[in-house]
């Protein structure tokens, strides 16, 4: 198989949920052995929450191995079980940390100053090291020990004020949207940085990602807006200011959906030739010129009626239909589609190949997200399946710290490697 680019680089991963072990999945992906540091005093959580695995009954399959949201995460890692509770514990995780060149952790600087992991205690055992910390609300200010993952942070940073219908309470995302693309993209694209600048200098470095500060970014114009006129930036359900119409049309039920029917088409006219052709993709073009939709400003003055009007043309159509009928005519239009979609009936996403099926020991064989980028000369991969909790406790032991067996039982039976 081709070399992938991170081939060489050794990860500490001593993050847990979702926004350390994505970014870190990614670096495994491009080659990186990345270890996972864990413990059953502090489970991972996504390792204990759905979707798990089904048995041949239908039931439900339970333990630390079966979730499939920690598997698609964490495919082709290592798994040590530490007690970092222990000073021996401790002293483990700095063996292990000698032998990487990068750590990363999202946990709250109150955990990590009771484990030890500070900045200034890592370059003692590892000068090189490049250290990413990653905690909600950063390593200082009065918010540093703040609880929180990506359903905390998408209403701390503003994203769910904005989220929802007018005159309605604010109900966010619906996913911890923060958790799964910006802070892991944000720690991939610093460590590739600090990495590239160690190549240069020799000096590792350490990187402070505030999850907030990362988040906030997103927010597009609503703090220019702010900070230019007072304007603060409302829910607008699925209207845009820039085109009309913009949402999501019924069309008709789906019999072939597993567990909801409802279909929908989400069609976006952002000039006049858009709106027109939509008038005449759909048999109506008098539509065009009526005085209330003639323009986008009377479209923007008169949005219920011209949401309506649409409803009128798709309900009842086959929503591809729909879909594939605007595109032909340059109308942005595209499907609402569910995981079944995403999985099994996306004919793009099957051409592509995005979804790598493997094998994994409790689960059998299961889907997991492909690499997110493709590179024509280093691609990326997932090597193996997601790690049973502990699974290579002692691989890591022998191969990467050093120890012999005498060694490696003695920490057993004091607890520190469980």
């Amino acid at each position: 198989m081709t070399k992938r680019p991170l081939e060489g680089i050794r990860v500490a991963d001593f993050s847990w949920f979702g926004a350390g072990p994505i970014g870190t999945q990614t670096l495994c992906t491009f080659g990186a052995e990345v270890v996972r540091v864990e413990s059953e005093t502090k489970i991972d959580s996504l390792r204990v929450v759905q979707p798990f695995a089904l048995n041949e009954d239908g039931s439900y399959k339970t333990g630390y191995n079966v979730s499939g949201y920690f598997n698609n995460f964490n495919a082709g890692k290592l798994s040590i079980q530490l007690n970092l509770n222990l000073e021996k514990g401790q002293e483990l995780a700095y063996r292990i940390i000698e032998q990487c060149d990068v750590f990363v952790t999202n946990f709250t600087p109150r955990v990590i100053d009771k484990w030890n992991l500070t900045y200034d205690k890592l370059k003692e055992i590892n000068p090189k090291i490049i250290a990413v910390y990653a905690p909600m609300q950063g390593m200082s200010g009065p918010h540093r020990d703040f609880l929180g993952f990506g359903a905390v942070l998408t209403p701390v940073t503003g994203i769910s004020h904005m989220s929802g219908f007018p005159h309605r309470p604010p109900f966010g995302v619906g996913t911890n949207y923060p958790d799964y693309v910006v802070n892991p993209g944000q720690t991939v694209t610093a460590v590739l940085s600090a990495l590239r600048y160690r190549n240069r200098t020799g000096k590792g470095q350490c990187i402070e990602l505030p999850q907030i500060e990362s988040v906030v970014n997103v927010l597009g114009t609503a703090v220019a807006a702010y900070l230019a006129n007072g304007e603060d930036a409302m829910r607008g359900g699925n209207r845009s200011p820039i085109a009309a119409p913009h949402g999501a049309f019924r069309c008709a039920d789906d019999p072939e959906s597993v567990d909801f029917p409802d279909r929908w088409v989400a069609i976006a006219c952002k000039n006049d030739d858009q709106w027109r052709a939509l008038c005449d993709a759909f048999g109506q073009p008098g539509a065009a010129s009526d005085p209330r939709f003639a323009t986008f400003e009377a479209r923007k003055a008169n949005e219920d009626a011209l949401e309506a009007l649409v409803s009128s043309w798709t309900d009842g159509k086959k929503a591809e239909d729909v879909a594939a009928l605007l595109q032909s005519r340059g109308v942005p239009a595209g499907v609402v589609q569910n995981a079944q979609d995403m999985l099994d009936r996306d004919e793009h996403m099957k051409a592509r190949g995005y979804y790598v099926y493997l094998d994994h020991p409790e689960t059998g064989r299961a889907a997991y997200d492909g690499p997110a980028f493709r590179l024509s000369e280093t691609p990326g991969y997932l090597a193996a399946p997601a790690p049973l909790l502990g699974e290579h406790t002692m691989d890591v032991c022998e191969r990467i710290i050093g120890l012999d067996m005498d060694q490696i039982a003695d920490l057993l039976a004091e607890g520190v490697l469980v």
